[in-house]
């Protein structure tokens, strides 16, 4: 089913109140409410288990939510709508095709005239560096270009909100890297909205307009981060690296309460160095 269209202005997604559990698992997510901008970049950061991707999966219309409402433009979230495309870990490409017509095939699916979906796909694939690999399938890529394509697949389809479940997690750190500076300059290029869940705390900020903070689950927002450094950025900004620091503290307190920990007990900085 798509979504109505646009109809009003202001924030291009509302999530007002929103809750959702997962029968005997219990609640994932519990009272969540945030607006994204047209052309603002959102990263959704907290501890594992605290309902980020869950949250994204209730924006892209995967998911319902058990109470409270998401709209874009005004207009309730009822399923997955042509104004979004989403970005997973995994690049999810078909492997019988190339390149080419894996970025092509979201737009057959709209019935984009053949010519125009090869010019489209033709300049998505140009805009992720790939044009020398445009005829090859995804088994002859690097984990690095399977993730370009699968930005290249999302982007050519002109989305207004751009939705991403952790796309660089699986990749090395040389890679990661890369590919963030990579989505820097696409976004800067093409300033859809984008909600980016990540682990990584230091990409959220160089990344993101603003970074919101979720508690340990039941998730809940603790903290709006605006990540006013300007653009094009460097990891290294003693700016993005103070706002790092200030959300590692965070989320170790919130993972202390949720665990019963004190201050003074070691394990409470077991896996704080990757964040």
């Amino acid at each position: 089913m798509t979504d109505p269209a646009p109809t009003t202005n202001g924030p291009i997604l509302r999530v007002d109140a929103v809750a959702k559990a997962y029968g005997d698992r219990g609640p994932a997510l519990t009272e969540t409410s945030l607006v994204v901008e047209p052309g603002e970049f959102v990263s959704l950061v907290g501890p594992s288990g605290c309902g980020k991707s869950t949250l994204l999966a209730m924006i892209a219309g995967l998911l319902s939510p058990d109470s409270g409402t998401i709209e874009m433009h005004g207009a309730p979230v009822t399923g997955p709508g042509e104004g979004r495309a989403v970005v997973f870990q995994d690049a999810a490409l078909m492997p019988w095709l190339t390149v080419r017509h894996n970025v092509e095939y979201g737009m057959r699916a709209q019935g984009v005239r053949r010519a125009d979906r090869r010019r489209r796909a033709d300049e998505a694939i140009e805009m992720v560096h790939l044009a020398h690999v445009a005829d090859r399938h995804p088994h002859e890529l690097s984990g690095g270009m399977r993730q370009r394509v699968a930005i290249a697949r999302a982007l050519v389809l002109r989305p207004e909100v751009l939705l991403m479940d952790e796309p660089f997690s699986a990749l090395d750190a040389q890679t990661r890297t890369i590919l963030q500076d990579e989505l820097q300059r696409i976004w800067l290029e093409t300033r859809p909205a984008v909600v980016f869940v990540t682990h990584n705390l230091l990409e959220a900020a160089f990344l993101a307009d603003t970074v919101y903070l979720l508690s340990a689950g039941p998730g809940r927002i603790v903290q709006r981060y605006a990540v006013d450094v300007p653009r094009p950025r460097d990891e290294g900004d003693p700016r993005l690296v103070a706002i790092r620091q200030d959300m590692l503290r965070r989320m170790r307190s919130e993972v202390d309460t949720a665990a019963g920990r004190g201050a003074d007990d070691p394990s409470r900085l077991i896996g704080a160095a990757t964040e």
